[in-house]
């Protein structure tokens, strides 16, 4: 995974008007991310995942929202399938195991509530 860590970028963000697609880009066979804020109490965190790419299964402290931003995914949350397209979204439980991969490449906001 391609990661973003950069805070200098993180500081166009703030205080303006942003399209959060146009924040991140794809890449081939890759997954790339970029984090968008990392508080004590959450992280919001954009990810672009290429065609055939995805997450393996595991399990994170914290609840997750996942929320489509173009693009169609498959999430599977404790053995459940949930296929998302965009404008459309699930929250993924704390400690309940799930994975993500690409019906077609696909753009996401991950937004985990760490308290």
């Amino acid at each position: 995974m391609v990661k973003n860590k950069n805070p200098e970028k993180t500081k166009t963000v703030i205080a303006q008007a942003v399209n959060l697609t146009d924040l991140i880009n794809y890449q081939a066979a890759s997954v790339v991310s970029r984090t968008i804020i990392d508080k004590k109490a959450g992280i919001v965190t954009l990810f672009a995942f290429d065609e055939s790419q995805g997450l393996s299964e595991h399990t994170a402290p914290y609840d997750a929202l996942v929320y489509i931003l173009d693009g169609e995914a498959n999430v599977v949350i404790s053995g459940k399938p949930v296929r998302l397209k965009k404008g459309e979204f699930t929250i993924m439980p704390a400690n309940e195991p799930h994975a993500l991969s690409a019906v077609t490449r696909f753009k996401m906001l991950l937004t985990m509530i760490r308290s």
